[in-house]
């Protein structure tokens, strides 16, 4: 029974994705129908494609809301490093800093590595278990919390839902 939940749940998620993608067209409905049934009837088990994410609606929400703070912060960084370079007199600090993540999956903590790094100003230099080393382009703090509080923080609280 569980795998069957386990299952419908797969569907529903990649039809969501797919409905999101191609629209409503009742062509579209049934190529995702067929493309979501033959996934969900190869894979049964979610954990055979991402076997660390936690397969639930809540997770489900909790990506969505990842996938929209990480591209609030890539356009709000991508605008900062911009007006650092076209005016001089906006200060550069830059350095390398500590961070800690709670995330205790890999894919969690390749998750957040990528994501500091595809951020501009930010490039995860080093992984060491829950230390991560990220160049800063403008280094506020070398304290541990604050660096992890302002860099880490608000990807973590997500992935962590995501991943653990």
């Amino acid at each position: 029974m569980r795998l069957f939940k386990q299952n419908v749940i797969t569907f529903i998620s990649l039809m969501f994705f797919w409905i999101l993608l191609t629209g409503l067209d009742i062509q579209e409905l049934i190529a995702g129908s067929v493309i979501a049934l033959t996934l969900t009837i190869f894979f049964p088990k979610s954990s055979a494609l991402f076997p660390e994410f936690k397969l639930s609606f809540n997770s489900m929400i909790n990506f969505i809301m990842f996938v929209f703070v990480f591209s609030f912060e890539l356009i709000k960084s991508n605008v900062d490093v911009a007006l650092r370079v076209v005016h001089p007199k906006i200060p550069i600090n830059p350095g390398i800093v500590k961070v800690k993540t709670k995330l205790k999956s890999r894919l969690g903590r390749v998750m957040l590595a990528n994501s500091i790094t595809l951020t501009p100003g930010t490039l995860t230099v080093e992984t060491d278990g829950e230390d991560y080393y990220i160049h800063w382009i403008d280094v506020s703090s070398r304290d541990i919390e604050t660096a992890t509080r302002k860099i880490v923080a608000k990807f973590e609280k997500y992935l962590e839902v995501c991943y653990g």
